[in-house]
């Protein structure tokens, strides 16, 4: 008669492990918080009040990195992450302040995003609108030399694989003609024009920035938490009129 090698009790413990690890769901994101007002354009230039909140989804960060205060959305920087609005943007515009209150503080808002976190950087694809306190530079100084001073100015650049043209070109990224960010525990006024392809950003009232040819157009708002404490106020994202039907230029849609 052949023998049969018994199992071992670790060898099926593992095995039932398995089979539930492929058999389970995965979880879903959660809702954390509603933070900012969606407005209509005719209402916008009708003069009417209010506006509908927007809901924010958990992608990787937790429910203790972020605390809605009033109007104040608080960000604790950790862990690195976002947090997603629940609906897909196309073209629109944003009106956002915001302040680090720690010096040299990284954070930044994604638009057009697919909110998928890459598990290296933990950030996603999409177009990031670059939020860093003024000491950033000198804190991350290379050989005693500090990084260029456009870092800190509300660069636009694709991330996470999204591709992009700069109209002022650093690299892949477009730097602000102008330095007009303030640094630690001051409110920074940011708008954001995205209309097929194209972002431009005006910093403390000015029209400085653009970039254009994104390679998605339709997507996720996402904040983004690194590391540092820092604030959002006074959100607001005013829809304007699709473009052309073009699939390509969207990203894949999350199911609830």
């Amino acid at each position: 008669m052949q023998y049969v090698q018994p199992i071992f009790p670790q060898t099926l413990l593992f095995l039932v492990i398995l089979v539930f690890s492929i058999c389970l769901p995965v979880s879903a994101q959660q809702a954390l918080f509603q933070f900012g007002v969606e407005k209509p354009f005719d209402d916008l230039i009708g003069g009417q009040e209010g506006g509908k909140p927007i809901q924010w989804i958990d992608v990787n960060t937790s429910d203790s990195t972020w605390h809605v205060n009033g109007t104040v959305l608080e960000n604790n920087g950790k862990p690195i992450g976002v947090v997603r609005s629940a609906e897909m943007y196309e073209n629109f515009i944003m009106r956002v302040e915001w302040r680090h209150l720690e010096k040299g503080g990284n954070s930044g808002i994604f638009v057009w995003s697919d909110a998928k976190a890459d598990p290296q950087t933990r950030l996603p694809l999409g177009m990031e609108v670059q939020m860093l306190e003024l000491d950033w530079v000198n804190q991350n100084a290379v050989n005693g030399v500090p990084q260029p001073i456009a870092y800190v100015h509300g660069e636009l650049f694709g991330a996470g694989g999204m591709t992009a043209s700069p109209d002022n070109p650093r690299g892949e990224r477009s730097k602000s003609l102008e330095n007009r960010c303030l640094g630690v525990g001051e409110w920074n006024t940011y708008t954001v024009v995205c209309v097929d392809g194209t972002v431009k950003l005006a910093v403390n009232g000015t029209f400085v920035n653009s970039i254009r040819l994104a390679s998605k157009r339709k997507g996720y708002i996402c904040l983004e938490a690194e590391g540092a404490k820092m604030e959002f106020r006074n959100l607001q994202v005013i829809p304007l009129e699709p473009g052309m039907d073009r699939p390509e230029f969207v990203v894949e849609e999350i199911k609830e």
